[in-house]
């Protein structure tokens, strides 16, 4: 299989300017200016904020509006020499939900809602468990965009090096260089304008942090216009090198538990309340679950959250007995909430939400309930359909959670948990065999489903971003496997010994290739992913060249 793939070269993907790059009948054709911008946009932060207040319920304003009047706040609001502001604190004390309030209140006097206005504001929600928005580069990325977004004057600092490495300068090894400068140009050029710059969960950008953290603490004191926000838990690494930054407001929650007691208190009120209505709790019940969510929450808006979900689940004439069962403290929860799992009466159960819950832990970004199917079931049982997958999900407690058909696990601390306790259980299945697992399905759902221009495209010269997708679309539950099984590859190598390596799994791969090859790059070509074909083909080789 070596000598295969090193005898298969990719020919070089140059689209800059107006060069065309052949991939089976399709034609791409880059115009630089044109598309530096949707090149540039890894994601909209605007739709990543709608999206995470969704999956949360909704932003209580009640929740977060104690840290308008505080004067750490008000102090980073109105000293000019306050530009940086730390929000730290422990999982579930409602960073997140913060920052999407002080976003709420700072956009309608900036250009993000008002064209007139001469002020900016830009923001980035990292997530550790989409690997689009939890690195570095994907955080200035994001910043650039919105900024550009409401000021399109700016672009000009991204054209003038955009021209001459075209997308690659957003992507390639000296990506970081290029988007600073980029950055820190545009933070300039608006100047004298006010600009706002917001930041959500350093501790979940899993790619280059500490080099995140020393161009923060480096350059929030730089311009006098621009003020910065920044949320994160309270790890060492980041305490120490935001501790130096000039400046600094810093605002940890733990030392603010009578302001936070508050928003939590009105927060469980809330809850209770829609509890009440949709489940008709009469008064002696609405008491007793107020009472034991605010006796056992700690301060915690999450674990109420979780607890009021479970609760919706439970009859009404259950909620008194089954109530004293929720445990305080978020990883005893977790840890109930795996026990039911366990203690589902179809053994079968349990082993497809455990399959469900380390695949979802290992994918490199959100799947969809399509592709989650896919790459869980074998070829005897045949693609899972979204409503099945849907069921199944519901059987995985409250660690899950479906938003626009996409599956996401509901905190970064319940993916902790897991990572951490669930998956060392001898009910959950090894890393080895879930990466295992996605390349054979993978290649079983591509093989099934691939073909020559699989668009039905009439005109090999159209650009990927104006390709129109079939409806229903062919593509649409193998997307995650054409982009991220080579990924699965190399992890599954990677996590056996040289005895270990299982030679059949490299002569499917080898097979795969060698009848489905062509099709696999023209499936890239039309959903914009050719790089990701190219890489990935260098990733196998160095992989097998090193075995």
């Amino acid at each position: 299989m070596a000598d295969m793939i090193s005898n298969t070269h990719v020919g070089s993907v140059d689209l800059k300017d107006n060069a065309r790059a052949h991939i089976g009948n399709v034609v791409h054709i880059h115009q630089a200016e044109d598309r530096c911008l949707s090149d540039l946009r890894i994601t909209d932060p605007r739709l990543d904020k709608a999206r995470i207040e969704d999956t949360k319920g909704g932003l209580f304003k009640d929740s977060y509006r104690w840290i308008l009047e505080h004067s750490d706040f008000r102090q980073w609001r109105d000293d000019e020499q306050s530009r940086l502001l730390w929000i730290k604190g422990d999982p579930g004390k409602g960073k997140t939900m913060l920052l999407c309030g002080i976003v709420n209140e700072l956009t309608p006097q900036t250009r993000l809602k008002d064209k007139g206005s001469n002020i900016l504001l830009s923001y980035f929600f990292c997530q550790a468990s989409d690997e689009r928005i939890n690195s570095a580069t994907a955080v200035l990325r994001g910043l650039i965009y919105l900024i550009v977004e409401q000021q399109p004057a700016l672009v000009s600092h991204i054209q003038k090096r955009y021209k001459h490495g075209g997308e690659a300068i957003f992507k390639d090894v000296n990506a970081w260089s290029a988007l600073s400068e980029i950055f820190l140009d545009i933070l300039e050029d608006a100047s004298p304008e006010r600009t706002y710059v917001i930041i959500d969960a350093l501790d979940e950008c899993v790619t280059d942090l500490p080099k995140l953290l020393h161009f923060i603490n480096t350059n929030s004191p730089l311009f006098s216009h621009v003020k910065w926000i920044v949320s994160s838990r309270n790890w060492p690494d980041i305490e120490e090198r935001l501790n130096s930054a000039a400046q600094q407001v810093r605002l940890c929650l733990e030392l603010n538990e009578k302001s936070i007691s508050a928003a939590v208190n009105a927060y469980i009120e809330h809850q209770v309340n829609k509890l009440a209505q949709k489940k008709k709790y009469k008064a002696e019940t609405m008491g007793a679950v107020q009472h034991h969510l605010s006796f056992n929450s700690n301060n915690t808006f999450l674990w109420v959250a979780l607890v009021c979900q479970n609760l919706e689940k439970i009859s009404l004439k259950n909620t008194l007995l089954k109530l004293n069962e929720f445990p305080p403290g978020l990883n005893a929860l977790y840890e109930r909430m795996v026990k039911q799992i366990h203690q589902l009466e179809d053994v079968s159960d349990t082993e497809l939400c455990c399959r469900i819950l380390a695949t979802v832990l290992l994918a490199y970004r959100p799947v969809t309930l399509a592709e989650l199917g896919s790459i869980i079931q074998s070829s005897d049982d045949g693609l899972a359909d979204a409503e099945s997958m849907h069921k199944a999900i519901e059987l995985c407690g409250s660690f899950l959670t479906v938003r626009d058909s996409q599956v996401y696990v509901i905190h970064h601390s319940a993916k902790d948990y897991l990572s951490d306790q669930a998956l060392s259980t001898a009910f959950f299945p090894s890393p080895a065999d879930v990466h295992g697992d996605i390349v054979l399905h993978s290649i079983q759902a591509m093989s099934a489903t691939l073909r020559r221009n699989i668009y039905n495209l009439r005109s090999p010269g159209l650009q990927s971003n104006e390709i129109k997708v079939p409806n229903p679309d062919p593509l649409s539950a193998i997307r995650y496997s054409c982009i991220h099984w080579v990924d699965h590859f190399c992890d599954l190598h990677n996590s056996q010994s040289q005895d270990e390596v299982d030679n059949e799994s490299h002569r499917t791969v080898f097979l795969f290739l060698q009848k489905y090859f062509l099709y696999w790059l023209e499936t890239l070509g039309v959903t914009a992913h050719i790089e990701d074909g190219v890489l990935s083909m260098a990733k196998l080789e160095d992989l097998l060249r090193v075995s």
